[in-house]
């Protein structure tokens, strides 16, 4: 079953290299094929799902002391460049397949979503869902990867697909968000190769498999290299005070350019910090830890802040995923399976919601002609299925109990609390305080929205909800119930390989 590995990349690969060459002229025939490939890449990722196995009783000893292995699911480890002992290692755990899922589903739903409707003032709709698959497989081979250099080849194929997207589709300021978000990206690409090489030139391999659990830095390599790592993938997230770029990519991204990016590109960097900071460099995470539980908080806080006095819609939104990632950094900075339990479960509801969000704001935007929220009173009136829709997106983001957004943030708090300690205790506080904040500004954004006497722009906005919207969404609302019901979907096969990255042991 390895062959699944290299096969969820080749699929979407292959698709983009044939949408390329169809004839302009059948540009809708293109994004139909390039759905088509989509599709058969997300049932890929679905393959491995039969494959879970309880592995907790599974343990090797390394010299006197047994350590808990990692043991992923599927594994491919071929030679790549022998010369330098670089070795093409693919594998998928309980840890990385959940965010693989979602790139599938994700990338299948943005396929679909352009077959009716291309982004105004760009290229083809051709060309942009070829770039759409170009990033499920970088994203894919970034979340499948268990060698450094080839994690790392995979974290950077993602960058100029994006840059092309944002500047091709996007708004008027299409391309001043494009140049910010690439110089941001660089420059975290920098830090995140002088990282890689730092660790495969002191441990001597660059595969996950073999320096996870097995302590072969020095604490001084460990806090260097965690330190140009954590900053890599904070760029990429992103989180505080390196987010700049995000409002301005997201506002002028076309629709499908912000799901995509909301919904898996900010998980690669939380994903990296995770596998590759947390895992490669334990006490390197240990010594930073109680610096990202402050920055974390202060990201939580601002967020909330910002999006109370935000007046435009899309931006809005993308303030509030500074401070859904807050939690996802807050739980990954207890350094306990409980907070990365929760860092991975918010990523995914984070995905669920904000791809759902985005895909909401988008199509209120391209109706509307605008994105401000004081032109966009009374939507409720003209289309109360768009606004129910939106109702309930906006509820599950500030946490609504029974809603994925809800566990992700309450058991980041509860592992900050079960942490122990003044500075663990008031920062679980304040992150409770601003996730109040979210919900006072998600609902102030609710009565303005959806309330009140409609707009002549809301007047005027076609009500009706085409079938390839209803096909985009309504996944997302399933799995935001699903797994606000049944958390245990997405956490069940996390407790060993966390165990193992956290070096913990019986």
């Amino acid at each position: 079953m390895s062959w699944l590995l290299p096969t969820m990349l080749a699929v979407p690969g292959l698709g983009a290299a044939l949408v390329s060459l169809l004839p302009a002229a059948r540009d809708r025939q293109a994004r139909i094929v390039a759905t088509v490939f989509a599709a058969i890449t997300f049932v890929l990722t679905l393959a491995p799902l039969p494959l879970r196995a309880d592995r907790g009783d599974i343990w090797f000893a390394y010299g006197d002391r047994p350590v808990p292995p990692l043991l992923p699911w599927l594994n491919l480890d071929l030679p790549w460049v022998p010369a330098l002992g670089l070795r093409f290692h693919l594998g998928i755990d309980g840890v990385s397949y959940p965010l693989v899922a979602l790139t599938g589903l994700l990338t299948l739903l943005c396929c679909a979503y352009t077959v009716r409707k291309v982004p105004e003032g760009g290229g083809s709709g051709r060309t942009l869902t070829v770039l759409l698959l170009i990033l499920e497989v970088g994203v894919l081979g970034t979340f499948l990867a268990l060698d450094l250099i080839l994690f790392f080849v995979f974290f950077e194929v993602v960058l100029l697909p994006m840059y092309a997207v944002i500047a091709g589709w996007g708004g008027e300021n299409r391309r001043a968000a494009a140049r910010k978000f690439v110089l941001y990206t660089l420059f975290g690409s920098v830090l995140l190769l002088l990282g890689v090489v730092l660790v495969v030139t002191k441990a001597g391999t660059g595969d996950l498999v073999a320096l996870t659990g097995a302590a072969e830095l020095s604490r001084t390599t460990q806090c260097v290299a965690f330190a140009l790592l954590a900053v890599a993938f904070a760029v990429k997230a992103p989180l505080w005070p390196l987010h700049t770029w995000l409002p301005d990519a997201h506002t002028e991204a076309p629709t499908v350019g912000s799901v995509i990016l909301a919904g898996v590109l900010l998980k690669m960097g939380t994903y990296g910090l995770i596998r590759v900071g947390v895992g490669v460099a334990p006490e390197g995470a240990a010594w930073a830890a109680p610096v990202l539980g402050v920055l974390a908080v202060v990201a939580i806080l601002a967020g909330s802040l910002i999006c109370l006095r935000q007046r435009e819609l899309k931006r809005l939104i993308a303030y509030s995923s500074v401070g859904h990632m807050g939690f996802v950094l807050l739980g990954i900075a207890t350094l306990t399976v409980t907070g990365l339990q929760a860092a991975l479960l918010g990523n995914v509801a984070h995905g669920l919601i904000t791809g759902l969000l985005f895909f909401l704001a988008g199509t209120i935007k391209d109706r509307a002609g605008t994105g401000s929220l004081a032109q966009l009173s009374g939507l409720r009136e003209t289309a109360p299925r768009l606004a129910g829709l939106f109702g309930f997106a906006a509820v599950a983001s500030l946490g609504l109990p029974g809603l994925a957004g809800f566990w992700g943030e309450a058991f980041a708090v509860i592992a900050a609390v079960q942490r122990g300690g003044p500075l663990w205790v008031i920062l679980a506080v304040v992150a409770a305080v601003g996730g109040a904040l979210t919900a006072a500004y998600f609902l102030r954004l609710l009565r303005g929205l959806t309330h009140g006497p409609a707009t002549p722009t809301v007047h005027a906005l076609r009500p009706s909800i085409a079938a390839a919207e209803w096909f985009a969404w309504a996944p997302l609302v399933l799995l935001t119930l699903v797994v606000g019901v049944l958390p245990a979907l997405v956490l069940s096969e996390t407790a060993l390989p966390l165990t193992t990255l956290l070096g913990v042991h019986p």
